[in-house]
């Protein structure tokens, strides 16, 4: 029989190599056979083996021998590769500290030349700017004012910015010798002046406020005194004849009433009229817009007529003449309000959904929707088939500032327009269509999308989706609770409807984190199964003999899915959850060390992956993970441990609080268990 190395591969049996030498030798077996037994032939067949064994191993130890030699002469090849790597890296550190100061130093250079050219270009535009004047200057010195900037009505904005400068330096200027000069510039002065007012007006009439913000702010550099809005129009009015009056009438506050009566019954209720029956029936949101600024507008007046001696209830009297002016919108407001926010709201829904081409599913209600919801909370199981979202959560940020701002400016308005004994009760039904299409139509549909998009934990891939939707559904629960505090809270802190707010609010959040804490629960669970298939398809139970590549997996797995969770999560909701996943992680690994038999080298290997696994669990950042694993690997040990030092590694400082059938479960998975008698030590 040939001696090769292959006739001693594992498994290696020296009973049965014998009794395999002996049968192939002729005489050597032990019940004669075709030839007698022959003792010496058999002795003489052993000691050639024995001759060829010795030379093998010889051959073997030589090989050996050179592949150290081997290993050795490339390990010292490698050291003076890493050291004059080092070298080079130390070079490159002192090229890149030299590179780094001359960058500064370049730096500083360039401030500093930064610096001189702001000194010299400074005094360089005012220059330019006192040689433009100039120029305009002399075009009104010669009495032709040829500049395109005076003659184009599109520039009046440049033309009123230079003329204002000019207007200030004329007025320095000697009359005697520039007495036609001065009276241009101020001829031009005013002609800018009144197109500007003209133009504020058009825009006012417009509604053009942007037109209007701009000129005003062009206005505003000019001294004389402009009117241009009725309200404003009507305080300096008032405010000039209330002298008048005093001085000339007997009973001056009998006049000031009743002029400010007429003013009231013809002027403004005329303007207000014409405003708001023009888009009453055709533009419900202007009119709402309308009659919040003429009503604003109105009281802001009535608030600067007080000033004024109207008689001794001067306050009843002005408002008295505002509820006749408003008395007919106001009645009606409250219902205007809530249509136009149920019709705005759900337009802004409903071309959101468009825009992702997504057809509302219906959300079911009754008896058999409420019997799944509890099925879904007790169980966690998923009800109904899995649908592919595509990525998409059906939130959005967009939606959700579009509806809170909507319902900020019916809150303004409300505040507003509202009678004091009417206003808790008006807001109060704002807030319920706030909560109607914000938190249910978009945010708990969103929700029962992303549940219903949870595979089973069976699968291969871990489908993290839904903490896309928990990481948006957080920022909007933010969102909502600062408008719930800003906006609602100052109009109902003194009523009895502040109790049903808090209730409502309380419980529309409280079914919403229920159905967040299941679908977090259900992506643990994929997280966990995904987990657990990389395990199962890996590793046999008949040996323990796992894979770097194994272990390499699941740390990658882990780490992506530490990271999602931070990013998706705020506050204590991250080591509450990172908690919650990594206890099922120790549970899972615990469970599968359980499934095998280990030898002393199936032992070692299994203390090596409980290490990586412990690398793992630092990720988490919560010390009661890292605690579970450094257990479990405190547990591993005795795997490897000898017989005689089992009762001392368990009385260890991590394995004397464990219950002892913990201990003894573990002990029991030694393939030497039954031989070495490793029960006696926990009975």
């Amino acid at each position: 029989m040939a001696t090769t190395a292959q006739l001693f591969e594992e498994p290696f049996d020296a009973d049965e190599y014998i009794e395999r030498l002996a049968w192939r030798t002729p005489g050597g077996g032990s019940k004669g056979g075709a030839e007698a037994f022959d003792p010496k032939k058999l002795l003489e067949e052993f000691v050639n083996h024995i001759e060829e064994l010795k030379q093998l191993d010889e051959r073997i130890q030589r090989k050996v021998e050179k592949l150290e030699q081997q290993c050795h002469r490339e390990a010292k090849e490698f050291a003076h590769k890493v050291q004059d790597l080092q070298r080079s890296n130390q070079v490159a550190f002192q090229h890149f500290q030299e590179l780094d100061e001359h960058i500064s130093y370049v730096a500083t250079k360039v401030c500093h030349l930064g610096d001189q050219l702001e000194g010299v270009n400074t005094p360089r535009q005012r220059a330019v700017e006192a040689q433009r004047l100039m120029t305009y200057f002399n075009e009104f010195l010669d009495g032709e004012l040829r500049s395109d900037v005076f003659n184009n009505p599109d520039k009046i904005k440049e033309a009123a910015d230079i003329i204002q400068k000019l207007h200030l330096i004329a007025q320095e200027l000697p009359f005697d010798r520039f007495s036609d000069v001065k009276a241009k510039i101020a001829s031009k002065y005013h002609d800018l002046e009144r197109q500007l007012i003209q133009e504020f007006t058009a825009a006012q009439r417009r509604g053009e406020i942007g037109r209007m913000r701009e000129v005003a702010a062009v206005l505003l550099h000019f001294k004389v005194c402009w009117e241009i809005h009725v309200f404003w129009y009507i305080a300096i009015l008032c405010q000039r004849v209330n002298k008048q009056v005093g001085e000339v009438f007997c009973s001056p506050e009998t006049v000031m009433a009743k002029l400010i009566q007429s003013i009231f019954e013809n002027k403004i209720q005329a303007h207000v009229k014409e405003k708001l029956e023009e888009t009453r029936h055709s533009d419900v949101e202007q009119y709402l817009k309308n009659l919040y600024d003429l009503y604003s507008r109105t009281t802001a007046l009535a608030a600067k007529l007080t000033d004024f001696n109207l008689g001794s209830d001067k306050h009843t009297f002005l408002s008295k003449l505002i509820k006749n002016i408003f008395s007919c919108y106001l009645e009606s407001y409250i219902d205007m309000e809530r249509q136009y926010l149920q019709n705005r709201s759900g337009l802004i829904l409903q071309r959101y959904y468009d825009s992702k081409n997504h057809q509302k599913r219906a959300v079911g209600t009754g008896s058999i929707q409420e019997l799944k919801e509890r099925i879904r909370q007790r169980t966690n199981l998923p009800l109904g088939p899995s649908i592919d979202t595509h990525g998409e959560t059906f939130l959005s940020q967009e939606v959700v500032v579009n509806l809170l701002q909507e319902t900020r400016h019916a809150f303004e308005r409300c505040n507003k327009l509202s009678d004091p004994a009417d206003l808790p009760k008006n807001a109060f039904s704002i807030f319920l269509l706030l909560v109607e299409y914000l938190c249910v139509d978009h945010i708990d549909y969103a929700l029962e999308i992303g549940l219903s998009a949870i595979p089973s934990a069976d699968g291969k891939n871990a489908n993290l989706y839904f903490l896309d939707v928990v990481q948006q559904a957080n920022t909007i629960f933010h969102l909502f609770d600062k408008q719930f505090n800003d906006n609602l809270m100052p109009l109902i802190s003194s009523s009895p409807k502040l109790t049903e707010c808090l209730h409502k609010k309380k419980e529309v959040i409280e079914q919403m984190e229920v159905k967040l804490d299941t679908g977090i629960d259900r992506t643990l669970n994929c997280m966990v199964g995904q987990m657990k298939h990389i395990l199962v398809t890996e590793q046999k139970k008949t040996d323990f003999k796992p894979e770097d590549e194994n272990n390499v997996m699941i740390h990658e797995k882990i780490l992506k899915q530490v990271e999602r969770v931070r990013r998706s999560m705020d506050g204590k909701n991250v080591d509450t959850v990172l908690t919650e996943l990594g206890v099922r992680f120790h549970r899972l690994i615990h469970e599968h060390l359980q499934q095998f038999s280990y030898s002393s080298m199936g032992g070692m290997l299994a203390i090596c992956d409980v290490a990586e696994y412990r690398r793992s669990a630092k990720d988490f950042r919560v010390p009661l993970v890292l605690q579970l694993f450094d257990t479990l690997h405190a547990l591993c040990n005795l795997l490897v441990v000898a017989p005689d030092n089992l009762k001392q590694v368990c009385s260890g400082e991590q394995l004397t609080n464990l219950d002892k059938n913990l201990l003894h479960a573990f002990v029991q998975l030694r393939v030497d268990y039954r031989s070495a008698r490793l029960g006696r030590h926990f009975s």
